[in-house]
């Protein structure tokens, strides 16, 4: 592993701090781009559909960026390098499966957060209108949740926080948890943190078990792309509404489907996978 092509960091709060820091410097880039722009042709770019995209991925890419620099090249003398290779067709028909199962179930919980009252009701009202403006445009927020999301979100909580904290010698099972809550608490709404941290559970055990960063993004992409095609033909993001029937029901089947793939991929699955 010493000559492994991919370095052997670790994460620890001075590295969560980098982080924060190239999220704040790109988040910042892009405000003040956003001023200047004002400045010359008198046009908000904020009111554009695709400036929260450009936010966003400024924010995410200079974060990384700042990781590798500051971290990753200083302790291990390598640059940040993550394995995306493919896996055998076998372990698709596991991983997909295990992920639908678990996207029922975070649905259920997620539908059990209240959307009125005097603190959730206008947090909700609030929320659903930064989902307006990011679903007024269709091909962006495909863009937006589809492509760019996975591949940053992925990069930054499975392949820089989970991966850096296996190689600190923390648990694995502590290490998706861990990486999993700090994915639910940046979507900064509670409609998404419970699903968040659920949903990244199954992407921090497909990475942990495969070691491709590749299947995780995927799965985070087939995640998004439903969310999105419900968005945009429904206006809702409920599979029970779509399919019309109960949300216990959806939780029963996400339990059962879920349950199932889960032995199959953890109990069954030996196919032993290792960064080279």
């Amino acid at each position: 592993m010493e000559n492994s092509r991919y370095p052997k960091f670790t994460f620890t709060w001075i590295g969560g701090l980098v982080l924060l820091a190239g999220l704040f410097v790109g988040t910042m880039f892009v405000s003040f781009f956003n001023v200047f722009w004002m400045f010359i042709f008198k046009e908000n770019l904020q009111y554009r559909d695709w400036f929260f995209m450009l936010s966003n991925a400024a924010g995410f890419l200079t974060a990384i960026a700042f990781f590798d620099f500051f971290i990753v090249r200083r302790t291990t003398g390598k640059k940040l390098n993550f394995n995306f290779s493919p896996t055998n067709f076998y372990t698709y028909l596991l991983i997909f499966p295990l992920m639908i199962g678990m996207m029922f179930i975070a649905e259920f919980i997620t539908a059990q957060i209240p959307t009125t009252g005097p603190f959730f009701g206008r947090y909700y009202e609030f929320f659903n209108e930064l989902m307006n403006q990011l679903t007024d445009d269709p091909v962006v927020m495909v863009i937006t949740a589809v492509i760019c999301a996975p591949i940053f979100e992925e990069i930054i909580f499975r392949g820089i926080i989970q991966k850096g904290l296996m190689n600190k010698g923390v648990e694995p099972w502590k290490a998706i948890i861990f990486a999993s809550i700090i994915f639910g608490i940046v979507h900064a709404n509670p409609w998404q943190f419970v699903g968040a941290i659920l949903l990244g559970c199954v992407l921090g055990l497909v990475y942990y078990k495969t070691k491709s960063l590749l299947l995780p993004m995927l799965l985070h992409a087939f995640n998004n792309l439903c969310s999105s095609l419900l968005m945009i033909y429904t206006k809702n993001e409920s599979f029970a509404d779509y399919f019309k029937v109960s949300e216990w029901i959806l939780l029963a089947v996400g339990i059962v489907i879920f349950s199932l793939f889960y032995y199959l991929f953890v109990k069954k699955y030996k196919v032993h996978y290792a960064e080279i």
